[in-house]
């Protein structure tokens, strides 16, 4: 838990607390209710700045394609780190390593993990 402190006019404290808006409880909705207004406000910008350029929209098949190519490109990159790794590496490290590798891809890939 995360304890933080704000400083309010002595107003805006006493109305807020008033309307019960100084709980946790109350504050945690309010910030969560901001984060989506900002998320949904950031693609909305997105999606303006898109139509401004002219990117055409792309099809599911193609932003599939786009989502393979990065996680494969993200597997090479930690498999090309580990191979630099590895001989400084013990081969329970290596293999430990691997499995983490492994098990991110599969996750990736929304396969259950191994038992």
């Amino acid at each position: 838990m995360t304890v933080i402190q704000v400083d309010l006019p002595d107003e805006t404290a006493k109305a807020a607390r008033a309307a019960g808006l100084l709980t946790p409880a109350a504050l945690e909705r309010l910030l969560k209710e901001a984060m989506r207004r900002q998320a949904a406000n950031s693609l909305l910008e997105l999606a303006r700045d898109v139509q401004t350029a002219g990117i055409e929209p792309m099809t599911m098949e193609e932003i599939n394609a786009e989502v393979k190519a990065a996680r494969a490109e993200r597997r090479a990159g930690a498999f090309d780190r580990l191979l630099a790794l590895a001989p400084a590496m013990s081969e329970d490290e290596i293999l430990a390593e691997v499995e983490v590798a492994r098990a991110a891809a599969r996750a990736e890939a929304g396969v259950a993990p191994l038992r």
